[in-house]
């Protein structure tokens, strides 16, 4: 492939934009076209945007040549065009689909108004606009309720406690961020929300939100309880964009299938990030969206032995306070990145060892903070202006046979816990301290015996990392 060969992104999301500038730096540029109005962001720091501690112009990426903002309203496979709803038609040798996922909307009695649109008051939380919207209306005192208990539905409780709101966060599993922890971390989790004054309630259903007008003034729970509210924000999960690519006919799962060089069922279409299933997965998180743009741009620039065989990733979610917490952000100094694949400063955000970071500098490393809690704020979970990290990586819940170590410390919140099988380290959850957390994510990634002497898991016994 040469580099006059047209390639025509969709999408300007972080895979899209990855992609697009990784091609220009190989001499492969490409074309494009993204359908939100606002300049492209790192989506994994909107919680920030949120909270007030990161103005929409820090999490900005810088915009690759070539692009367009347009809505494509189809694809032409036989022709390899593309219609937007501008009715511009757009030729492409290769085409990349980084359309992303959008919010889940629970089929709730009420959610809609009969205009088919969310009521005032009620927002989904995934793009910029979502941000500043929710941004602007809440202030001090109003009565929120987060529906919705895991990375995304956390990180917003917290985000609006911050604000000052009165914040009801109803996770219909039997703890937060089931997916990523394990009782004890989950419980650590809830006791930091808890301890800004966010009302958690678990094994909870919400299934009516009430209007009044056009505002919501109320969400009724499963047991018939009702909860005012002023703000209702839905952060039940995300779906993958397929409608484009099944439209068109390609092969679709969940996501849109790929092979190892990202191939779609039609060579000339590939597809990247959240969009994409790759051997049965999809991923869902930054990590592997920017290793899958970053394979794909060396395949499109003529690299024929690229290939994407998955991502082990890291998940690692910063809950930091009000502006001038001190935890660490753009320009702050603190220590360097506790491993390869940090996400930068601040962020609540996932990221994989070896990723690269994907803090506000767009891959400069941004400081990290040191995750225990600012020896005047009271203790870990003092109040808003302490950060509050964790880290979980593989299988966190151990099996049968399964050696686990185990290092919790309740004064000063903090957690630590390690599985190991057959010598191998195949799992951990971090929580309140992460200085051990690039050594033994680094172990895990390596997939090596351990040494018989104990080797990373020494770490666990420090309170510094053993550095």
């Amino acid at each position: 492939m040469t580099s006059k060969t047209r390639v025509v992104v969709i999408g300007a999301g972080l895979a899209g934009v990855t992609l697009a500038r990784r091609l220009g730096e190989l001499g492969t540029p490409a074309l494009t076209l993204g359908d939100e109005e606002h300049r492209p962001y790192n989506r994994v720091l909107l919680a920030e945007v949120l909270a007030g501690r990161y103005g929409a112009e820090v999490i900005a990426l810088p915009s690759p040549a070539g692009l367009l903002r347009g809505r494509v309203t189809g694809i032409d496979r036989a022709g390899r065009t593309v219609r937007c709803a501008d009715g511009s038609v757009i030729a492409y040798d290769t085409l990349v689909l980084a359309t992303g996922s959008n919010a889940v909307l629970p089929p709730l009695r009420g959610l809609f108004t009969p205009d088919r649109v969310l009521p005032e008051g009620v927002h989904a939380f995934r793009t910029m606009d979502d941000c500043l919207g929710l941004s602007k209306a809440v202030r001090p005192g109003a009565r929120a309720v987060v529906i919705g208990g895991g990375l995304l539905g956390v990180s917003a409780a917290r985000a609006l406690a911050v604000r000052g709101a009165q914040v009801v966060l109803a996770q219909q599993s039997e703890r937060l961020m089931e997916r990523q922890l394990d009782p004890a971390a989950s419980a650590l989790v809830r006791r930091h929300l808890e301890g800004l004054g966010v009302e958690v309630h678990t094994e909870c259903r919400v299934r009516d939100v009430r209007s009044v007008g056009v505002a919501v003034r109320s969400v009724e729970m499963g047991d018939g309880y009702a909860l005012g509210a002023d703000l209702v924000v839905l952060a039940c999960g995300v779906r993958p964009r397929v409608g484009l690519a099944r439209e068109a006919g390609l092969e679709i799962g969940k996501g849109v299938l790929v092979d190892d060089e990202l191939r779609t069922s039609d060579p000339h279409v590939r597809a990247v990030g959240d969009c994409a299933q790759h051997a049965g997965r999809v991923y869902g998180l930054a990590a592997p969206a920017l290793e899958q743009a970053q394979v794909l741009a060396e395949l499109l620039a003529g690299d024929g032995t690229a290939r994407y065989h998955g991502t082990r990733s890291l998940t690692r979610l910063t809950l930091t306070g009000a502006v001038g917490s001190g935890s660490g952000g753009p320009g702050s100094e603190g220590p360097a990145p506790v491993s390869p694949g940090s996400v930068g400063s601040g962020s609540v955000s996932p990221g994989s060892v070896g990723s690269g970071s994907v803090g506000p500098g767009y891959g400069d490393p941004s400081p990290v903070g040191p995750g225990s809690a600012d020896p005047g704020s009271g203790g870990p979970f003092g109040g808003p202006d302490t950060p509050f990290d964790l880290a979980a990586f593989g299988e966190t819940d151990p099996r049968p046979g399964d050696d686990v170590v185990q290092l919790a410390d309740a004064t000063r919140g903090t957690y630590r816990k390690v599985v190991v099988r057959d010598d191998r380290l195949v799992g951990g959850v971090l929580v309140g301290e992460l200085g051990t957390v690039g050594a033994l994510a680094r172990a895990w990634e390596g997939a090596e015996p351990l040494p018989s002497d104990g080797g990373p898991l020494l770490h666990l016994l420090t309170q510094d990392g053993g550095s």
